[in-house]
């Protein structure tokens, strides 16, 4: 834990002597003064109004007692009481939907970010979850109720990744899936056989990528850094597409990076001609950049295209330098990602943005946006060009079925 995560207080947020916080039934927050025997909506201290939003912690339930005064019993401690628990997470209320409040920061952890929240309800696919992020991402969701389908070409370290989970809850619903993202072939039978297990999908985390690998092609004949990392993701999310508009709402997180912004010596404009680098020209780190670039052109042109279908997508950085599996290929890597590790994000830092923006509340029907440390933040201008957005869609559609069609043949 950090130092600023082991001294932070809340003091701030602490009510006077002789004031109580209250909630009324559609959320607003209020507070109460005993000695004036008065109420108000600003916070006595901050002056800010809050909000508490969606369902009750795991365990929970309301009932009316018998002067119609709601109760919340807490049937896991087998206690009732008048107060709501969620005020514990009320969040600022600046009286603007379309304003998206702050509540976590670079600090914040995925399991923070869900703290209190009872997700049974809810399937998700996290692909790359066998390790780092990935693996923190879909531990953290199964451990909140979630049913975690870990998408991996490794099912032996899929079901490593599956145990896990279950020996720190043996009631976590976690389902493990082999998909190969080298393989075209490989993300259609992943698909067909989702559906066929009647699963909706409520949550599509597009984690897995490689990174620094020397140039190679795929079955398919493209090279792997783009397939894996964007275009295989592409034709994912379009094989489970109807999966997810049946499910709406629902949400596809797609991973990125800041290396978005380097994709080229020279030039920071991506060529569409030469996404799939030859091996003449090629370097894993600008290979690795323009993924990630398409990634964020992917996310905001997905959404743009499904967003009347209760389906909606953001894009995400999950932070610079994390210590995980994806760095593998040269040692000069390895050694500045282990010199750099006590000074970045733990791996459960890293998957927070991942899951505040797959299961927060105030981004419901919300995306086409860009987060980095739990923040909307800019992306480049490149990556904000839709008629790029809309180009790259159609010539991704065109890449896949030109390689589907050699199998027909």
């Amino acid at each position: 834990m950090s130092a600023r995560g082991l001294f932070d207080t809340d003091s701030e947020e602490e009510l006077p002597a002789g004031w109580e916080e209250r909630s009324t039934t559609d959320g607003k927050v209020f507070y109460a003064n005993h000695q004036s025997c008065e109420t108000q909506w600003e916070h006595p201290t901050t002056g800010k109004k809050k909000r508490i939003t969606g369902e009750l912690p795991y365990g929970w339930s309301t009932e009316t007692d018998g002067q119609n005064r709601r109760v919340f019993v807490d049937h896991v401690n087998k206690r009732t009481t008048y107060t709501d628990p969620r005020l514990a997470f009320a969040h600022e209320d600046c009286g603007r939907p379309d304003v998206i409040s702050q509540r976590f920061d670079a600090y914040s952890s995925a399991l923070g970010v869900l703290q209190g929240r009872d997700l049974s309800d809810k399937y998700a696919v996290v692909t790359g979850a066998t390790t780092g992020i990935g693996f923190e991402t879909a531990r953290s969701l199964a451990l909140h109720g979630v049913h975690v389908v870990i998408a991996s070409h490794n099912l032996k370290s899929a079901n490593t990744a599956a145990g896990k989970i279950k020996e720190e809850l043996s009631l976590a619903e976690v389902s493990t899936m082999i998909l190969d993202l080298a393989s075209f072939r490989s993300v259609k039978e992943f698909a067909d056989s989702y559906k066929l297990q009647g699963w909706p999908l409520h949550m599509l985390i597009c984690n897995a990528a490689v990174f620094g690998i020397k140039w190679q092609l795929t079955e398919d004949g493209l090279e792997k850094t783009f397939q894996v990392n964007y275009l295989s993701h592409f034709y994912l999310v379009n094989q489970l597409q109807d999966v997810l508009i049946r499910s709406s709402p629902s949400r596809v997180i797609l991973l990125s990076c800041e290396s978005h912004r380097f994709l080229d010596a020279s030039s920071t404009s991506l060529d569409l001609n030469k996404l799939s680098m030859p091996k003449a020209d090629y370097q894993s780190l600008y290979a690795y950049g323009r993924s990630k670039l398409c990634m964020i052109l992917l996310s905001s042109e997905l959404n743009r295209r499904l967003m009347n279908n209760g389906v909606t997508s953001n894009s995400v950085h999950p932070g610079n330098m994390i210590y995980t599996n994806l760095q593998h290929s040269w040692w000069g890597w390895q050694l500045l990602f282990l010199l750099a590790r006590p000074f970045t994000k733990s791996k459960q830092q890293g998957a927070a943005t991942t899951v505040y923006c797959a299961t927060s509340r105030e981004l419901e029907g919300k995306g086409g946006m860009y987060f980095n440390h739990c923040q909307l933040c800019q992306a480049s201008e490149e990556a904000e060009n839709e008629d790029l957005a809309a180009a790259l869609w159609d010539l991704s559609n065109s890449i896949i079925k030109e390689h589907l069609s050699r199998y027909s043949l």
